[in-house]
């Protein structure tokens, strides 16, 4: 092979990977837990980001470890399934750096009736199902102390909180933690159980349901979480201008299954 034949392979190549590059940087790749959110990306954000020329590509999860890994190595641009809290806990645990860059609809944690249907007192022994992740059983046991029926040190630290941290538990209530995704399989094996929004209207549980809901804290609804090293990344900054258009909360306003989610500010 003479010097112009190789020089013109060369070029091809080098033609052929940049644009191949090119094209990558128009995907977006998004991960997703089980709840809401993919369908609010969907049909609220995804219709203005195809418009900006982007293919949007959804992923499915079975945890938050496995969807924050994917996302720091690049397996995908983002993942809409946690809040900052949790988000912190599972970036000190992997030594990685994601960033939360827009808050999104979350729809709240509440109480749901198992064996027992009502809100009354408990009786000692009262079992209650809570995630056995540190930072959602925090606000579980926050949606206890709303009600009086336990009380925690106030010092607690959410992303390393253990049942530990409880300073009193005058009911001697039983919390039995498990896998997120299973209590409301759960809920007939229990007398109440603490579940994340998500996870509740996924398996058909209504918000209205709920004996008790947590209050609206900021530092709990959830975000679109990207790589730290692609915070100034175009992509990011059109996923954040969509979760800001019109037609995103139009589209929010106009479903009312998304009555009574925590609501970032930019939806008030």
């Amino acid at each position: 092979m003479n010097k112009p034949v190789v020089l013109g392979f060369v070029f091809a190549l080098l033609s052929s990977s940049s644009f191949l590059a090119a094209a990558q940087d128009n995907i977006i790749r998004v991960g997703f837990n089980p709840g809401p959110y993919k369908e609010q990306f969907e049909k609220g954000v995804a219709p203005f980001l195809i418009k900006k020329g982007y293919k949007v590509e959804y992923k499915d999860f079975s945890d938050g470890i496995q969807v924050n890994d994917a996302v720091a190595r690049g397996n995908i641009e983002a993942n809409i399934m946690q809040h900052p809290v949790y988000l912190k806990s599972v970036n000190e645990r992997l030594g990685i750096d994601n960033i939360g860059i827009v808050q999104v609809p979350t729809p709240p944690m509440g109480l749901y009736g198992g064996k027992i249907k009502a809100l009354k007192t408990p009786a000692a022994g009262t079992v209650i199902s809570v995630p056995n992740q540190p930072p959602n059983e925090y606000r579980a046991l926050l949606v206890l102390q709303s009600l009086g029926w336990v009380k925690l040190k106030p010092d607690s630290d959410p992303a390393t909180f253990s049942q530990r941290n409880i300073l009193e538990n005058p009911y001697k209530i039983v919390l039995k933690e498990m896998d997120n995704a299973q209590q409301v399989r759960a809920l007939p094996d229990v007398d109440y159980g603490l579940i994340q929004g998500n996870f509740a209207v996924s398996s058909g549980l209504k918000l209205n349901s709920a004996l008790q809901l947590e209050t609206p804290v900021s530092q709990f609804i959830n975000v679109v979480t990207i790589a730290g090293k692609n915070k100034d990344a175009q992509f990011a900054k059109d996923i954040v201008a969509g979760y800001h258009s019109a037609d995103f909360k139009n589209y929010i306003l106009t479903h009312e299954q998304y009555n009574g989610y925590l609501q970032p500010d930019y939806l008030k």
